[in-house]
């Protein structure tokens, strides 16, 4: 399609740049959610607004009480309010406080205590999500203790079976390279992790030109809970998908 006034090459680029320069000079600066992982009585380091409201919240836990120094005076001195439904706190900071930094105790309701100290940037609202890493191993662990051990191992592989998040386990997507055994190719898809138990999702093709039948031993690796093989027979090119439950070796039984 021709234009009747089109532009030459050097003044559309030159106009181009300049529409391109103006766009990011007009972009708002946008604050970042920041994601902190915190134990009983760590500090926890993050940035908070200088002019609005910053937001803090815990996964599977809420902020109970407050504590911190009062300077006397309104003007120079920060403002952390309990939000009692969902038990977050949301700071603010006044234009006129002197100081580049806020920190203060907060306790929550599952008895955790965190330092929050944070540096006052001019940045707009944020958010600030905090997790600990106790608070899912005792709810793993709660889980796993619904039905003894070996049948909580079957449980969980009918969850991995059906691409269920279990209650308390860390769930990693791994992006590992296939390793070749013979004329099966292994590759590891997923890890669940939780506080007595792991298990494994792994996808099994058979890249040789003979059918091969694959057994639950030749899966299981010692001290093995449960094992399982959707299609243990595999025909040249065919895949499937095994799962594998055992101890956590992180946490130990």
């Amino acid at each position: 399609m021709a234009y009747a006034h089109a532009l030459r090459p050097a003044k559309w680029l030159a106009s181009a740049a300049a529409l391109a320069l103006t766009l990011v000079g007009a972009s708002p600066t946008l604050a970042a959610d920041q994601f902190r992982q915190a134990a009983d009585g760590s500090s926890i380091e993050c940035a908070v607004s200088a002019r609005e409201l910053t937001r803090f919240a815990l996964a599977d836990d809420q902020f109970a009480s407050v504590s911190k120094i009062s300077s006397g005076t309104p003007y120079n001195d920060f403002a952390v309010t309990n939000e009692p439904l969902r038990g977050d706190i949301y700071v603010s900071v006044p234009e006129t406080f002197a100081a580049r930094a806020i920190s203060f105790f907060a306790t929550t309701r599952k008895g955790f205590v965190y330092k929050i100290a944070c540096r006052i940037e001019p940045i707009p609202a944020v958010q600030v999500f905090i997790t600990n890493p106790a608070i899912a191993r005792n709810m793993a662990a709660d889980w796993e203790k619904e039905t003894p051990l070996t049948a909580s191992a079957v449980r969980l592989i009918q969850a991995m079976a059906d691409d269920r998040s279990v209650q308390g386990f860390e769930v990693r997507q791994v992006a590992a390279s296939p390793a070749r055994v013979g004329d099966l190719e292994v590759q590891l898809i997923a890890d669940y992790e939780g506080s007595s138990l792991a298990g494994k999702v792994i996808r099994i093709a058979n890249r040789g030109k003979a059918n091969v039948t694959l057994a639950e031993r030749d899966l299981a690796p010692a001290g093995a809970l449960a094992v399982a093989i959707v299609r243990p027979v595999l025909a040249p090119g065919m895949s499937t998908t095994a799962f594998v439950v055992g101890a956590n070796g992180e946490q130990g039984q």
